[in-house]
């Protein structure tokens, strides 16, 4: 699905990690030789890992209050709160709600949820933007991110090293004069069980079984409410879809590759990654990285890949932008967008 949407400008980003660093080198569940391997094809030297005291909406919150803090907005003047994660507070109510009250928003506010990962950051933009785009809301925040490794085992070296938490926020702002923002979007739900943790929701309910660890495969070990990663499907979805639909938004969309300052993909892993910006023969000086330091962070790794690398450009340059999410679902899309002198704040950390 191709749509441009008019009118809304993209005004500053946030974002907010543990304090705890977690290495990869001393993850001794895999051999020194396997550790080194990991971090050649995945990138991911280091990451930030969540006390089990610490959910998403904490990070969130804290990326916001900065935020708009440094923005100089009022936080009664934002009428939109979008909250985009797969590690919610609670089965319910919306984290969204929650935050609406701790962040002081107006009780006048349109808040909800999206459950949704990889893509999260797509997705949101989308429907904020559409949501904005007539002028009856003014400025929205769109929070994005995850607590995936409250979800990953110890001992299953296919996700316990690669993921990472954060939260983010992003704030825009309805404005006439604003360059149009481009998407495509994506949804394949066959793919669904290549990244799935499954019990705790409706279908398979929490049960004692749930807490019984099972041998997969050697080194890898799980239980029903652990990540299931399915590495080599996750792989040929991406290699299949994800380049061709970053070539299709540039041919909908009319606009000339070159104009592109920098390519800003989910952090999937190098590899992945890498396949795809040369499928779409993007130069490597145009695609920045964070999972070295931060691992997979979910819908929080675009606007944190974007802070962590490119932030003297966002905040002094106009930019041209593609940014590309992709993964648990199947669930992809893309979004060319101009941003002009944004505020950023420096990424925060809390323990």
């Amino acid at each position: 699905m191709y749509s441009v949407i008019n009118h809304i400008s993209l005004k500053g980003l946030s974002v907010c990690v543990p304090k705890q660093i977690v290495k990869t080198m001393d993850y001794d569940w895999l051999t020194e030789d396997e550790r080194k391997m990991f971090i050649k094809n995945t990138g991911t030297e280091e990451r930030r890992v969540s006390n089990p005291n610490l959910v998403t909406s904490d990070f969130c919150e804290k990326a916001t209050n900065e935020l708009l803090k440094k923005l100089n907005w009022d936080s009664q003047s934002i009428d939109v709160l979008i909250f985009v994660s797969q590690s919610p507070d609670y089965y319910l109510p919306a984290t969204s709600a929650i935050l609406q009250h701790k962040l002081n928003f107006k009780k006048g506010i349109v808040a909800f949820d999206i459950n949704l990962g990889c893509s999260g950051y797509n997705y949101g933009l989308y429907v904020i933007a559409n949501l904005m785009s007539s002028g009856n809301l003014k400025r929205g925040i769109l929070l994005t991110g995850d607590t995936s490794t409250l979800s990953t085992n110890f001992r299953d070296k296919s996700t316990y090293p690669l993921f990472g938490d954060a939260g983010a926020a992003t704030a825009l702002e309805f404005d006439e004069t604003a360059a149009p923002m481009y998407f495509n979007i994506f949804t394949d739900g066959s793919g669904y069980k290549s990244i799935i943790v499954e019990d705790g929701g409706a279908r398979n309910q929490f049960t004692e079984k749930s807490f019984i660890e099972h041998k997969i495969e050697e080194g890898i070990y799980r239980s029903g409410k652990n990540l299931v990663l399915d590495g080599i499907e996750v792989f040929n979805f991406a290699l299949k879809e994800v380049a061709a639909s970053i070539e299709d938004i540039f041919k909908e969309s009319k606009i000339d590759k070159a104009r592109i300052d920098y390519f800003v993909f989910h952090q999937a892993n190098k590899l992945i990654n890498e396949c795809v910006r040369k499928k779409c023969r993007v130069e490597p000086e145009k695609v920045p990285y964070s999972i070295q330091k931060f691992g997979n962070t979910s819908s929080a790794s675009i606007p944190l890949t974007m802070i962590y690398k490119i932030k003297e450009d966002l905040e002094n340059k106009s930019l041209h932008l593609l940014l590309s999410g992709f993964g648990v679902g199947y669930s992809w899309g893309n979004t060319i967008l101009s941003t002009n002198k944004i505020t950023c704040t420096e990424i925060i950390e809390i323990e």
